[in-house]
């Protein structure tokens, strides 16, 4: 069993009772806290919509992030680049890379991280995304190259900058792509854990060495929540439980508190369906995380494993990361 790095995911998740403002102060919270940690990176993600994400802005959160800290890795997991220019994302990535060099990474999608009719809004059209997705990201690459110096269009900043792309999935589709262009992967087993074994190996079979990456490079995603006892880890997962639940019932509402009994909430079609969508999610004490660690990169052989973690209490989701931390080192002897 290989080692791995251990970073963060973090959807900057609007709570019951608390405002937008008290969920920015406790990201930048949680970036301190996980740098502190030696969290290799912090990834924000791109939703529209969404009265329980507030990380619509992704790039200006992610400078928000970047400056409150001082070495941890700061970038997107990920922009959705349908909803956008390329050119405007390379001068956003390329202002973020300026100001904080040799920290910020740029994961990027193809889904619109939102609904039909809020997509629309963005302008997306979904007849082209296919075609459009792989041009834009060779659309990037050429707008940060120093050779695209005498273009007539160049992206001022960003031109010559050494900005990491990764390709983000949640199916097997971008697995092709990201081989395909030798970039490293990411997997969004948080919450589309179905694919990602077959994602992973498609990645790797069809990998062709680039002048970005000369092996594979893979990331997992999975939800994370640990705790000092095993009971109360369970306990305050009943938070994502409940956020997954809202997304079946397509409630967007904020994050709810941990309750003692999810049977009064959801269906048993209703639990079927989250429990199927959280199969590698991580929960329970400090030796439970050891152990379900062990099976996890036994099972995937993954270069980074990425926390990503619900819980409705701000100082127990900070120690729910330091647990994870501990756990990692203790597998490891670190």
């Amino acid at each position: 069993m290989k080692n791995f790095e251990i970073s963060v995911l973090d959807l900057a998740p609007v709570k019951q009772e608390k405002s937008i403002h008290d969920t920015f102060q406790d990201s930048l919270s949680l970036a301190n806290y996980t740098e502190n940690l030696d969290y290799k990176r912090f990834w924000l993600a791109e939703h529209h919509n969404m009265e329980s994400i507030a990380s619509s802005a992704t790039s200006v959160l992610i400078g928000f992030i970047a400056n409150g800290t001082k070495k941890i890795r700061v970038g997107s997991g990920g922009i959705m680049l349908p909803n956008h220019s390329s050119l405007v994302i390379a001068e956003q990535f390329g202002t973020l890379e300026s100001l904080f060099p040799g920290r910020i990474d740029l994961g990027l999608g193809r889904a619109p991280g939102t609904d039909g009719l809020t997509a629309q809004a963005l302008g997306r059209n979904p007849a082209i995304i296919n075609q459009q997705f792989p041009r834009q990201i060779l659309e990037l690459q050429k707008y940060f190259s120093k050779e695209n110096r005498d273009a007539l269009v160049r992206a001022i900043p960003g031109e010559g900058l050494d900005i990491p792309l990764y390709i983000l999935g949640s199916s097997t589709d971008s697995a092709f792509l990201a081989a395909e262009l030798g970039l490293p992967y990411a997997f969004a087993g948080h919450f589309a854990p179905e694919q990602m074994e077959m994602a992973f190996n498609i990645y790797k079979e069809h990998f062709e060495p680039s002048k970005y990456l000369d092996q594979p490079y893979i990331i997992a995603c999975v939800n994370g929540v640990a705790a000092e006892t095993s009971e109360e880890a369970h306990k305050i997962s009943t938070t994502l439980f409940q956020a997954f639940i809202n997304i079946i019932r397509n409630d967007r509402k904020p994050f709810a508190p941990p309750v003692d009994d999810m049977d009064e909430i959801w269906s048993s079609m209703e639990k079927t369906m989250v429990l199927q969508k959280l199969k590698y999610t991580l929960i329970g004490d400090q030796k439970e995380i050891e152990e379900k660690l062990k099976s996890f990169q036994e099972k995937f052989n993954v270069d980074e494993l990425m926390i990503n973690s619900h819980i409705y209490d701000h100082q127990k989701r900070l120690e729910s990361y330091h647990i994870f931390r501990n756990a990692k080192n203790s597998i490891f002897k670190a």
